[in-house]
């Protein structure tokens, strides 16, 4: 499969679900599949709305549990069942979780923990492959346990999956 969207999100923190960079309070999120009328164009870097039109693809955004219409974050994966992992296609904070004067931290590891939690429900044992910008793979392998593959290509272990999964989802 070739990809040529890169991953390109930070990852601030590892953290409980998110937590609002004011308070220190923490919220427990929820995932749910997304369409195009909950995206507005200007609010995103990606065109989530092309996204949205590919067939393999599946959008899903990242909220506060009970309170669906503010849109965290988004993904969009890809099941391969052939070879038995999730490829993540584009990953997004909102424009108000970048940057030094975020709402939210630990969003962009939250929604790679989702991916790695569909691989696991999917029986793919919580394998993810993505590929990451140059300059953020020795990052991603830090923050998220993610191992180099061929090229840009990254992917997340089992073992790896398994402790994002459990930081950010309690069930």
């Amino acid at each position: 499969m070739t990809r040529k969207t890169v991953v390109d999100i930070e990852i601030d923190r590892l953290t409980n679900s998110i937590i609002n960079a004011l308070s220190g309070d923490v919220f427990d999120t929820e995932f749910h599949k997304v369409s195009k009328k909950e995206i507005k164009k200007k609010d995103w870097i990606f065109d989530w709305h092309l996204e949205l039109e590919k067939k393999e693809s599946e959008v899903y955004k990242m909220t506060i549990k009970d309170n669906v219409n503010i849109i965290q974050g988004l993904i969009s994966i890809t099941f391969i069942p052939d070879e038995k992992y999730v490829f993540i296609n584009i990953v997004e904070n909102a424009k108000f979780n970048r940057g030094k004067d975020k709402i939210y931290i630990g969003v962009g590891g939250n929604l790679f923990a989702f991916a790695c939690k569909k691989s696991m429900e999917l029986g793919f044992e919580g394998y993810v492959g993505f590929v990451a910008k140059t300059s953020l793979i020795s990052y991603y392998g830090e923050t998220l346990g993610a191992e180099i593959g061929l090229g840009q290509r990254m992917g997340i272990s089992a073992e790896a999956a398994k402790k994002l999964v459990n930081q950010y989802f309690k069930n």
